[in-house]
């Protein structure tokens, strides 16, 4: 069996969320992201020719940020993801055969989950990091309490209903990244409205979590 990737210690633990981009927008949109010091970014198998846009932001930004896929939900996508070079594997759901393959292929995963028999149920799978989704209906009491029965040092996020507004509630619950999704980037945004909201989510995250080094 495969050891499973960690998460990686991000700087700014913030996953951008670009559902609905276009292949023509991903070199602009994605370069002001990584600018503003975002490292790891997902685009949703769900938008338009997610596969081209997957192609082309690992090709341009792959080594300077996490890049891969979001909704994924069978072992062909994490294989294609593999095949393109993609190192992000992320999910609405707790499928232990795709997270297996996330693993096997050494990709990092962050499976969706909302209870703590799918949490457990994930991280027994070869989990890099648990995603609660959506996590504004369980809120930062609900992930605190299933938090407290997940092995120590295990890598939470938050996403679903969460903005630059609402860091702050989940910090306090020990939450520290998380995925942000419209609050960041709407289809059909341009690169320097991506820039505006990237520039105040780093800064309510900073403000949050306390000054990054």
């Amino acid at each position: 069996m495969s050891i499973s990737p960690a998460w990686p210690p991000l700087k700014l633990s913030l996953v951008a969320i670009l559902r609905g981009i276009e292949p023509e927008e991903v070199e602009p949109v994605l370069a002001v992201l990584v600018e503003e010091g975002f490292e790891a970014i997902e685009i949703p198998l769900n938008s338009p020719r997610p596969w081209v846009s997957i192609a082309s932001a690992v090709s341009r930004f792959g080594g300077r940020a996490l890049i891969g896929a979001g909704t994924v939900l069978t072992v062909d996508e994490v294989k294609q993801l593999a095949d393109l070079g993609g190192r992000l594997m992320v999910s609405p759901n707790t499928d232990p055969d795709v997270i297996a393959a996330a693993s096997e292929a050494g990709l990092c995963s962050m499976p969706g989950c909302f209870t703590a028999s799918e949490a457990l149920l994930a991280l027994r799978s070869g989990a890099s990091a648990l995603k609660f989704f959506p996590a504004s209906v369980l809120g930062p009491p609900g992930i605190a309490a299933i938090r407290t029965i997940l092995p120590a040092g295990t890598a939470i996020g938050a996403v679903g209903g969460i903005s630059d507004r609402s860091f702050a509630d989940y910090v306090r619950a020990g939450i520290t990244t998380f995925g942000l999704g419209t609050s960041l980037y709407r289809p059909g945004d341009d690169a320097a409205t991506v820039r505006g909201n990237a520039r105040r989510a780093v800064a309510a995250y900073d403000t949050a979590c306390g000054a990054r080094p």
